[in-house]
């Protein structure tokens, strides 16, 4: 039987059809041959969109009008349509997003146990709410929307996590919203953060709110820190640098807070250097080791680890484990290759600095820079430094960045602890 159109429709390429069944959620403005009844050339929607407002829901369906799912419609991005389900029957009203959020709750509390207070509650499409970042501090949520659809309906989402989170006995103090990123403009969205107003949630005093991670602690500044304010996706791979930390000489490179750094000389090394090229992060990570009492085995410096390491490696220093946890070296498919000679030059560098033995943990977190090529490009930085790799652990994200297995997206981060051999 032929599927009625419930929302306005549109018609995709066999290409975008392949991608949908495959599970990936996205329908590319090009992959549109049809919207609303008019045919449509290279992306362009026609006059009929124009009473359609951006954000709506569109039913999808194939050129031999098979029904293929329904979505989020953006008229601006290139990403035309974020499909949330390929049930027919669904009607995505708030019970659906309720049920949404507590899928994705339910996920944490079972990973996360004893640190469900401070991780990842909503990772985008990895749970089925496109765009959506949700990081937990304690009782205060930090967030991130990046879909207009989403934040069309962002007020339903917020009211079910707020609810949710009542039900494990905690009651949210604050949203923070971070909706700085340039790819909101892309979807016709302002570039914008602040406290978010409602009457089911307060405005605390301070963005300011106290962690414990690993059993370190931390001062996360929701407004003014990075990102959400906080690395959440590192916790496991900082944990695993503390286990082979003990009696090392340790550098941190890009130390940020100096998260690594502090788990390395929790874990009882002998002595940590903590690198960044921003005073203001050094002087934050200088401070955090003071608050958990290990300035005694730690030392900060302010510098470009680019042109460290060769005045490092010159003059003989004496390092057995580096941990290299660089920025994205690069945020398109573009600029990849460039992006390769950043992440082999430091690697090579780090491989050439250690002795024979010493440890190497190094990682990316971009997904345009896959796993396949960063493992190649370790294994060239190795033949340039004239040493060999023996692989400790390959590790990703904290299992509250799920990887949806059908969107290669939510796989961004790669991480490797290597012995040089």
């Amino acid at each position: 039987m032929k599927q009625e159109r419930q929302f306005p429709w549109a018609t995709v390429t066999e290409k975008a059809e392949a991608a949908l069944k495959r599970g990936h959620p996205w329908v590319y403005d090009t992959e549109i041959t049809e919207f609303a009844g008019e045919k449509i050339k290279d992306g362009i929607l026609g006059i009929a969109s124009e009473s359609i407002e951006n954000g709506s829901l569109v039913d999808v369906f194939s050129r031999k009008d098979r029904y293929l799912g329904t979505g989020f419609l953006s008229k601006n991005s290139k990403i035309r349509i974020r499909v949330l389900s390929s049930n027919a029957n669904e009607t995505f009203g708030p019970a659906f997003w309720q049920r949404r959020v507590k899928y994705a709750l339910d996920m944490r509390r079972t990973v996360m146990q004893e640190d469900y207070a401070c991780c990842r509650l909503i990772f985008g499409e990895a749970d089925g709410i496109p765009g959506l970042t949700v990081d937990r501090y304690e009782d205060i949520l930090s967030t991130e929307v990046l879909s207009y659809g989403t934040e069309m309906v962002k007020d339903i989402i917020y009211q079910a996590l707020v609810k949710e989170l009542e039900n494990d006995g905690v009651t949210v103090r604050g949203i923070f919203e971070r909706n700085e990123a340039k790819i909101r403009e892309l979807e016709g969205l302002p570039l914008e953060k602040g406290w978010y107003h409602a009457g089911f949630v307060g405005i605390p005093s301070s963005p300011q709110v106290g962690i414990c991670e690993n059993g370190i602690r931390y001062t996360v500044d929701v407004e003014n820190g990075q990102k959400t304010g906080f690395f959440l996706d590192q916790k496991y791979n900082r944990l695993a640098v503390s286990k082979l930390a003990r009696g090392m000489k340790v550098l941190d490179c890009f130390t940020h807070t100096g998260s690594f750094a502090m788990n390395a000389a929790k874990g009882g090394a002998e002595h940590v250097t903590a690198v960044d090229i921003s005073q203001l992060a050094v002087d934050t990570a200088a401070e955090n080791a003071r608050i958990n009492g290990l300035s005694d085995r730690m030392d900060f410096l302010c510098a470009d680890v680019f042109d460290l390491l060769p005045k490092l490696t010159e003059k003989h220093a004496d390092y057995n484990f580096i941990i290299l946890d660089p920025p994205a070296f690069t945020k398109s498919r573009k600029t990849t290759e460039n992006a390769k000679r950043g992440y082999k030059e430091i690697n090579y560098r780090a491989m050439k600095m250690l002795p024979r033995g010493g440890y190497l943990a190094t990682c990316s977190c971009s997904h345009f820079m896959p796993n396949e090529l960063f493992r190649k490009m370790l294994l060239e930085a190795a033949r340039d430094a004239g040493v060999s790799l023996r692989l400790i652990e390959e590790r990703r994200a904290a299992p509250d960045h799920p990887v949806a297995m059908t969107i290669p997206e939510t796989d961004y981060l790669k991480f490797y602890l290597l012995q040089i051999v």
